[in-house]
């Protein structure tokens, strides 16, 4: 018994309806098993690992250059032992002796740290030799011998390689420029001390004073070479050459070139008074210009006339917060100094001018009225 053939209509498009080198606008991916997904998702993630390690040390390999250089230039600060900082390579412009900012600099140091910190170039020695920043070492070094504390032992330094001898005087000195305190002396001292140094190949201090201070202004440099040319001629018989007004000092030195003989005159005079103060010096050389001498210079003019003097007397006083300016004449004293009266206690002004008063001589030729 046969079997019938069942038979199916199929429709056939014609041979121009059918796309011929068309790609489908939509081709569906073919399924994949679990492994294979899991598989494809791990490569995907080791590469974006290996993206994100490769972009990591790009960046520490940039930041280790960037270490590298910032460190060269002195830009990152260092703590560094006290005992290997040495003072050999450049002559200080700072004045011997006390320094009476010292205390209040070791009281900040010990209240809110060194917020400032110094200056060193590398030797080839191991040792650093400082730049910037004598009174900070200063201070660190008294406060490490004062306390033994281990936290003075080291001081914050930037620190970078040896230049040129020329550049480190620079260095030291545009820093000191901005110091309130800093004298013309001592800058006319460091002028002379620099073209005296062989190393330094300057053997004229009007080049010393265009190469050190450069950054100053004409006329701040033609008042410099005034000090150096001054304590040339007066020299060993200065004592107190800190203490000298900028005016008298370049009057001084304008008169000594004009009149011979004068630099004699005046040696003779101060090697008289071998004990004589800052303010005593001051008026003998005052007293070569011209100008009238302190109340104590001529007391016994004032008693003769039975008068007090009505001329004006000016002199400077160190302090803590610089220097301070001093004018005093008949029942009057002003006094210009670097700090705001307005917010010291009441109590401790008047206990100072208590001090000032009874400090001053009572005699009835000195007194007011």
């Amino acid at each position: 018994m046969s079997r019938k053939r069942r038979m199916f209509d199929i429709d056939i498009p014609a041979m121009d309806d059918i796309p011929v080198g068309k790609v489908p606008d939509k081709v569906f991916e073919k399924r994949r098993g679990p492994m294979a997904a899991a598989i494809s998702e791990n490569a995907d993630a080791l590469r974006d690992q290996q993206s994100t390690e490769q972009s990591i040390r790009a960046e520490n390999d940039r930041l280790a250059h960037e270490l590298v250089r910032l460190r060269a230039e002195g830009l990152v600060t260092e703590r560094v032992l006290l005992k290997d900082v040495v003072t050999e390579k450049l002559t200080r412009d700072r004045k011997p002796g006390p320094d009476p900012e010292l205390d209040e600099l070791k009281d900040s140091i010990r209240d809110i740290g060194l917020s400032n910190p110094i200056r060193l170039e590398r030797r080839s020695d191991g040792l650093y030799e400082l730049i910037q920043g004598m009174r900070r070492l200063s201070a660190y070094r008294a406060l490490y011998d004062e306390t033994g504390d281990e936290t003075y032992a080291r001081i914050p330094a930037g620190i970078s390689d040896a230049g040129d001898l020329d550049n480190s005087y620079r260095r030291m000195v545009d820093e000191n420029l901005i110091r309130k305190d800093i004298s013309f002396a001592e800058m006319g001292a460091l002028a002379r001390a620099y073209s005296e140094d062989p190393a330094n190949d300057c053997p004229d201090v009007d080049k010393a004073v265009s190469t050190l201070f450069k950054s100053a202004s004409y006329t701040k440099r033609s008042y410099i070479r005034s000090f150096a040319s001054l304590l040339l001629m007066l020299d060993k018989v200065l004592i107190h050459p800190n203490d000298i007004p900028r005016n008298v000092g370049v009057e001084l030195k304008r008169k000594f070139d004009a009149t011979p003989g004068l630099v004699r005159q005046v040696s003779e005079t101060l090697k008289s008074e071998p004990d004589r103060d800052g303010a005593r010096e001051v008026a003998i050389l005052r007293s070569f210009l011209g100008e009238p001498e302190t109340t104590s210079s001529r007391k016994s003019d004032a008693v003769s006339t039975g008068k007090p003097r009505r001329a004006k007397t000016t002199f400077q006083v160190s302090g803590r917060a610089g220097i301070a300016k001093c004018a005093a004449s008949s029942g009057r004293i002003e006094v210009r100094y670097d700090l705001d009266f307005t917010r010291v206690d009441r109590s401790k002004l008047e206990a100072a001018i208590a001090a000032l008063i009874d400090a001053l001589p009572e005699e009835d030729d000195l007194t007011h009225g």
